[in-house]
């Protein structure tokens, strides 16, 4: 396990090594050049752009570029061209915002497929697999944004009292609708965004109780796809376990159904899950650039979405290799509990 463990180390530094090269590159390789900040604009003057190039080293070769851009970066010091903030305190704002939705999601997703999953393979061609599979399917089809329309819509009329109108485009057609915040006991409680406008002095249950309810509706979309995915691979897994002579023979052993099933079987048919947990890691950054942006959620999406209109390169750059060492980190994870699960796996 130790000479597995460090010769993996080893081999995805490198990965990652090439992995920031090439990134980096592209990024340069993309038309245009970072210092060109609105050219049409006649109050910057060469001087402005040729500071501006001094400051954030765009004037100096590729290969120096290179070093003091992933040196700043771990120092700390790396500024985002937009504003001239740290890209690491932007980048840990937006991940904080993110973190609530990809937990609650994650929950949502793993103890509502596992359950759909299993009952969907135990009732083979069943009302119950006949139902979970058109569900599947149809949240699969529909698209994330008209899906997340219909819910708001569907949300904000199902709460809302005599409140005024707001038209919005939708797919080409126009569409009146209630205004995207609800009344509940007197007080309009917004839809969208991350909090209530104006509760920041308000009592700590209140303030709790805002940010819980604006948390349901991103995090139950996000959370859709994988239930639609997982659901069916679970499915899938299952039948093929199910299918297996180890448990025809306890079942006619006599062995109760529900051991046959909850112990023997599901316990085979979950080994692959396991490893799936580490590569739950990339989406702590990945976020999704329509939900976040439907429901004005500042976001990691959001954030990559914003810096690449912007061309704010040391963001860009920066979220790629975050995203990248994830990636790398959950591979690793997977492998390691792959052997834990299952010693018949030899490294």
């Amino acid at each position: 396990m130790a000479a597995f463990i460090i010769r993996s180390i080893f081999f995805k530094m490198i990965t990652l090594f090439i992995i920031s090269v090439i990134s980096f590159l592209i990024v340069h390789l993309a038309p245009g050049e970072p210092s060109q900040i609105d050219p049409l604009n006649p109050r910057f003057r060469k001087e402005d752009i040729a500071r501006y190039r001094a400051a954030f080293d765009l004037d100096k070769p590729l290969h120096q570029q290179y070093y003091l851009f992933y040196k700043k970066f771990f120092t700390g010091e790396l500024k985002s061209f937009k504003d001239n903030q740290p890209v690491m305190g932007k980048i840990w704002e937006r991940f904080l915002n993110s973190l609530p939705i990809f937990i609650v999601g994650t929950i949502l997703t793993w103890c509502l497929a596992f359950p759909m999953g299993v009952g969907a393979a135990l009732r083979r061609r069943g009302a119950f697999d006949q139902a979970t599979t058109f569900l599947s399917y149809l949240l699969i089809s529909v698209p994330g944004f008209f899906l997340s329309y219909i819910l708001i819509v569907l949300v904000v009329q199902g709460f809302s009292i005599g409140l005024p109108e707001m038209r919005f485009a939708l797919m080409g057609l126009e569409i009146s609708t209630p205004a995207l915040h609800l009344t509940i006991a007197g007080l309009e409680v917004p839809v969208l965004g991350i909090r209530t406008f104006g509760q920041e002095n308000a009592p700590a249950i209140y303030q709790v109780n805002d940010r819980l309810w604006h948390l349901v509706l991103p995090s139950l979309l996000g959370a859709t796809g994988g239930i639609a995915f997982l659901s069916r691979y679970v499915r899938g897994q299952m039948i093929e376990v199910l299918d297996s002579d180890y448990i025809r023979t306890a079942l006619s052993k006599g062995l109760p159904s529900d051991t046959v099933y909850y112990v023997h079987a599901l316990r085979n048919a979950a080994l692959p899950f396991v490893t799936m947990f580490g590569l739950l890691l990339p989406g702590l950054i990945g976020g999704s650039v329509i939900f976040e942006t439907i429901f004005a959620w500042p976001g990691m999406g959001r954030m990559g979405y914003e810096a690449i209109l912007a061309r704010d390169f040391p963001i860009i750059i920066s979220l790629n290799f975050i995203a990248a060492v994830l990636v790398i980190a959950g591979t690793f994870v997977s492998d390691v509990l792959y052997v834990i699960v299952d010693p018949r796996i030899r490294l």
